[in-house]
């Protein structure tokens, strides 16, 4: 089903406006030179998950590009809700962005009016249960991620997803679930969208988050593992080491906790430990884990 033609609601500048109403002009700054920023965050149950740090993060990102969201934290979070309702939604995926406007064109923002957009839809798990359950394969992406001196790597910007849809469709075409993206020293970076976790000797080992997001669910995974009584160690990844790792996982709001079977040469198996750190997450999104 094609995104601007479904029935429903989208939250627009303020108010529900009908689905396919929800649009904006083709000179749009955002579409030029992207100016925009974004959240993907899911409701179980009804409620969604970790809504306020969504709403914080959207406010930062737009704040690290040079704009200021015309909403309150508090007001995003409202206005998340009125979404859910009016689609009348219970387990969903939800997207709020950002923009700036077509008052004005050219690389110089000045001028330009932000927007505000929040929608919602059915989506379930990221991965079909079978592909899910055995692991899925990753590719090793061509384009790597900035240098933090380069970009506002820590704003979930639009346009540092350009090379991450890239590595993903190359990857797709080559008969690969996803990429693996090292960042520009060389190092392991995350997947296309989604934080890299590695197991070994019952450790956990993650890349310092120093040149990409710093995700949401991947602090929730790390306090998870740490209430078990699982050592974390973030720190610098090289591939060379991937081959001395038992089990590798990703996470992320949409893809939640995603084992991996291989990526480029080297392959993983599903262990216990991730099998439980899934199950964990999966009772404390759905509220049977405090």
């Amino acid at each position: 089903m094609s995104f601007d033609d479904r029935d429903g609601w989208i939250w627009f500048d303020g108010k529900l406006v009908p689905w396919r109403e929800a649009n904006v002009h083709v000179l749009t700054h955002a579409l030029h030179y992207a100016s925009s920023v974004f959240e993907g965050q899911r409701a179980y149950g009804g409620k969604i998950f970790r809504l306020s740090d969504h709403s914080a993060r959207l406010r930062r990102s737009a704040e690290l590009i040079g704009f200021e969201v015309p909403y309150s934290v508090a007001e995003i979070d409202a206005a998340c809700e009125e979404v859910l309702r009016a689609n009348n939604l219970v387990d969903a995926y939800m997207r709020p962005v950002a923009w700036r406007g077509s008052e004005s064109m050219g690389v110089n923002p000045i001028g330009t009016r932000p927007h505000l957009a929040i929608a919602a839809w059915n989506w379930g798990k990221y991965y079909p249960p079978e592909k899910a359950a055995k692991g899925i394969r990753l590719d090793l992406a061509e384009w790597r991620r900035p240098a933090p001196y380069t970009a506002p790597t820590q704003s979930k910007a639009a346009g540092l997803y350009m090379i991450a849809s890239m590595s993903k469709a190359k990857a797709d075409a080559g008969g690969f679930d996803d990429a693996l993206m090292m960042d520009w020293r060389g190092q392991v970076a995350e997947a296309t969208g989604a934080n890299a976790f590695f197991i070994r000797d019952g450790v956990i080992h993650t890349p310092t988050p120093d040149c990409f997001l710093n995700g949401i669910t991947r602090q929730t995974l790390i306090d998870l593992a740490k209430r078990r009584g699982i050592e974390v160690q973030e720190r610098a990844i090289w591939p060379e080491e991937l081959e001395s790792f038992e089990g590798f996982f990703l996470t992320g709001s949409a893809a939640e906790v995603t084992f991996v079977q291989s990526a480029g040469p080297w392959r993983f198996e599903i262990g216990s430990l991730q099998q439980q750190l899934a199950k964990d997450y999966d009772d404390l999104v759905n509220g049977r884990l405090d």
